[in-house]
């Protein structure tokens, strides 16, 4: 999943040395930092940056509106991810100075490349090393608190080449100077991270989502709100870091070492795609900083070609290309551009990352409850198709009819079946990997091998044991009842004998047969108790996940409640053709149903005790 970093709101200034503008220095404290929080609340449109500037400039000088209606904006050169800086020339308030002012702000570095003098205590002097030692310390300080930190610089245009009335064309190349500009100073913003960030991007570690952090801002600055948030652990090294620990150069220390990584987007332009899967494929933290919109294609196609599915959050214009390659794009509601929504998969309507990492969650837990009714569904399978195998192939008198089997498919199974949906996650939902779209399909060969081959199996000898038992009770023993369908069928045959040699005409061997279509539809509901109880979880101990399901224990009680009732409804032996049973013939086949609750039970203890083991392998389907 790759994680666009949140935009800032709270401002923090820079040391005296570059603290120059009016309104900056008079919030300055000798040699040290001043903090400028702001507490006002008050509606804006637009970038959050933006946004925060805007509040904090018009706390120095009051209304922002008739200030720029006095510096009426000439021309502007709007941000792009490639400059990464904006630029606009405005003419000045008053009669006394009729030069245009051009004002540029953007990424630092880029702002001082432009720059050969600086403004300090409201005079320009040459930008010399000391100076840029100054910014560079000022900058890596603040960056390395995870502030977000632009530079400033202004340039006055000369009257005479630009006299009044001057046609300014803002498109490339422009007519005006971008260069040897007066750089000004630094800004600093930072927005903390939302509370539930750093637990949701734990969650998404421990499910085995991997969280890559893709962003514009300066590589310090990212990888400082990467280690705030989780996304780089706090005990995990960077090649940057075990370079400095060992006293080495950054290029004597072997990439592979360090499990965590800050990719520059300069850096990144060089990189082939080998590497970039080199890079993907070998460190488990990665932040990619100062990137553009088609690196951050290019890091989700390589994410692609690891097998992975991607996830992309965005709100920006920038974001759109990434959001539409990935697999699921992820739009902001609030904060994200109308490109970037249309682009996407999703809109997130209120903008929190961990409300992903919570659709993560659901989605699961939708997946495992759908496996859970569709194991408790098809698990019913075996015991109503065995009858019909066994009195075909060994003859013995049909011990379960139509009618009954479309009780239990429509009758009995259905609601207990749909409570299932409404079972709460288990604890390890969200610890387990991420399941293989190839092969760990919906329904599976381990699903089929359970309900089919074990439970399945299982529930079918307890209702062939109810069905002998009531045969034998009658006088027809096991042995006496194989081969004889043909005989039980012949309308014409009224003296069929049973094992103790007494003769049964049709009528009443139907009865009898009737009889135990009844008896085994019971026998199935009483299994099919603890079939729905052992589909309430995949590895928890039911007496973890405890009955807390309403919805399942009301289908409990329906199934037994229908159950009754078809059984003991006076004149449903005409349309039905289900006889009521005798009260000990609805116990036969409780043992099977507890030994299916007891070796699942166990199945289950064996797997969270060994994990990965030869059963877990084989079972967990």
């Amino acid at each position: 999943m790759i994680l666009n970093k949140p935009k800032m709101h709270l401002l923090q200034n820079l040391p005296e040395a570059l603290c120059t503008k009016p309104f900056l220095k008079n919030n300055c404290h000798k040699g040290k930092k001043f903090t400028n929080i702001i507490t006002t609340w008050k509606e804006t449109n637009g970038d959050a940056s933006e946004s925060a500037l805007l509040k904090c400039i018009e706390l120095q000088v009051g209304n922002v509106a008739k200030m720029r209606e006095n510096n009426k904006k000439m021309a502007e050169i709007p941000f792009n991810s490639t400059n990464k800086y904006q630029v606009s020339i405005h003419e000045q308030e008053g009669d006394e100075d009729p030069r245009y002012l051009l004002v540029m702000k953007g990424a630092p570095e880029r702002i001082l490349d432009r720059c050969s003098t600086i403004l300090i205590n409201g005079k320009e002097e040459p930008l010399d090393e000391a100076k840029k030692e100054a910014f560079e310390k000022a900058y890596l300080e603040l960056g390395g608190m995870g502030e977000r930190v632009l530079g400033f610089c202004h340039f006055y245009l000369d009257a005479e080449k630009f006299p009044p009335g001057f046609e300014f064309v803002a498109d490339e190349p422009p007519n005006f100077p971008l260069e040897d500009l007066c750089f000004v100073g630094l800004m600093s913003m930072i927005d903390p991270p939302r509370a539930a960030v750093p637990d949701a991007v734990s969650k998404c570690r421990s499910a085995g989502i991997k969280v890559i952090m893709v962003t514009g801002d300066h590589p310090i600055t990212a990888k400082a709100i990467a280690r705030g948030v989780g996304i780089i652990s706090e005990e995990t090294e960077t090649v940057e870091d075990i370079a400095e620990r060992l006293g080495v150069p950054v290029a004597d220390v072997n990439p592979r070492d360090a499990k965590a990584i800050v990719v520059h987007g300069g850096q990144l332009k060089d990189v082939s795609s080998e590497q970039l899967d080199d890079i993907l494929k070998y460190h488990t933290e990665i932040v990619f900083a100062r990137t553009s919109p088609q690196q951050k294609l290019i890091i989700v196609e390589g994410c692609q070609r690891q097998g992975a599915i991607v996830a992309v959050t965005g709100d920006g214009v920038n974001d759109s290309p990434a959001l539409k390659k990935a697999d699921i794009g992820v739009a902001m509601g609030i904060a994200g551009s109308d490109v970037s929504k249309q682009a996407a998969d999703m809109i997130l309507l209120d903008d929190n990352f961990a409300s992903i990492v919570t659709g993560v969650e659901e989605g699961r837990l939708i997946f495992d409850n759908l496996k859970k009714s569709i194991a408790y569904t098809l698990t019913s399978n075996i015991p109503e198709i065995t009858p019909f195998l066994m009195f075909i192939i060994i003859g013995i008198p049909q011990p379960l009819g139509i009618i009954t089997i479309l009780c239990i498919d429509l009758g009995t199974d259905m609601v207990p079946a749909i409570s299932l949906a409404y079972e709460k996650a288990e604890s390890d939902i969200m610890k387990r990997k991420p399941r293989d779209p190839l092969h760990d399909k919906l329904v599976n060969e381990r699903l089929i091998a359970m309900t089919y081959g074990q439970i399945g199996f299982i529930q079918a000898l307890g209702g062939f044991f109810t069905y002998f038992v009531i045969m034998t009770e009658n006088g027809f023993f096991p042995t006496r009842l194989f081969g004889i369908r043909s005989e039980w069928e012949d309308r014409d045959n009224n003296s069929v004998p049973d094992s103790y040699g007494q003769e049964w005409t049709y009528s009443q061997r139907k009865i009898l047969e009737y009889t135990c279509h009844t008896a085994f539809f019971v026998s199935i509901v009483v299994v099919q108790w603890a079939d729905l109880i052992i589909c309430k979880t995949r590895k928890n101990s039911i007496i973890k996940q405890k009955m807390t399901n309403k919805a399942l224990n009301f289908g409990l009680v329906f199934e037994t409640a229908l159950a009754v009732l078809l059984c003991y409804t006076p004149g449903l032996s005409t349309g039905l053709r289900m006889y009521p049973l005798l009260a000990q013939w609805w116990f036969p086949a409780i043992p099977f149903s507890l030994l299916i609750f007891v070796y699942d039970e166990c199945r289950r203890y064996i797997i969270r005790r060994h994990p990965g083991c030869w059963l877990e392998q084989e079972t967990y389907y």
